[in-house]
């Protein structure tokens, strides 16, 4: 009867502590999960959209909003010659006097006119017409592109580190859901079908 009793003892231990172990493990995965995705959502953002950004870069500029305006120029001879009160006054009438630099005479018939704010006008007076151009960083997208390309040594050890939370936010991932919707049937269905589209791409695009 001892002997039976020993056995049962060190079955239930062995099952409580199977059973404690499982639930420590899931409860550090869990929390695992949670803080590392805490802790990197400003990275996740800032490479998501400047991710978006990169990726359309032959549809647009992602760093910089680029104005280029051509409009007619009622001409005179001070403001043909070059003085400067006659091109603060053209500028005046655009309302960009308070923006004024600097100017040159590039040709006899071209005045450039260079603005504060990465601006410039060309005056030509041989096609009787007047060029506004303008650089500015684009909002965001600006910001979040140069910390994509890595700006310095410290930041590269940072998004080294990042990378590495995000596999392992992706594999502790996995396990938070325990029965059908979990990593046994409905999150394995998932997860190979979004591991089985790259793969496709890079056997039948032409490029790879």
């Amino acid at each position: 009867i001892n002997l039976i009793n020993h056995r049962n003892l060190s079955f239930r231990f062995r099952f409580f502590l199977t059973l404690n172990m499982k639930t420590y493990w899931r409860r550090w995965n869990r929390a695992l999960h949670r803080d590392l995705g805490y802790f990197f959502i400003g990275m996740t953002i800032i490479y998501a959209l400047s991710g978006v950004a990169i990726n359309h870069r032959n549809d647009w500029n992602p760093n910089y909003i680029i104005t280029h305006e051509e409009k007619p120029l009622l001409t005179n001879t001070e403001l043909k010659s070059g003085d400067r009160n006659a091109i603060l006054e053209f500028l005046e009438n655009q309302q960009l006097h308070t923006r004024y630099k600097s100017h040159f005479k590039p040709t006899p018939d071209q005045i450039r006119v260079f603005l504060t704010g990465e601006a410039s006008i060309t005056l030509n007076f041989t096609t009787e017409t007047f060029i506004f151009e303008s650089i500015r960083k684009r909002p965001l997208f600006y910001q979040v592109n140069y910390l994509h390309y890595n700006p310095g040594r410290w930041w590269k050890w940072f998004s080294d580190a990042f990378a590495i939370a995000l596999i392992a936010i992706s594999i502790t991932g996995l396990f938070i859901i325990r029965g059908r919707n979990g990593i046994s049937y409905r999150g394995a269905i998932l997860s190979l079908t979004g591991l089985l589209l790259p793969i496709l791409f890079l056997i039948f695009h032409k490029g790879s």
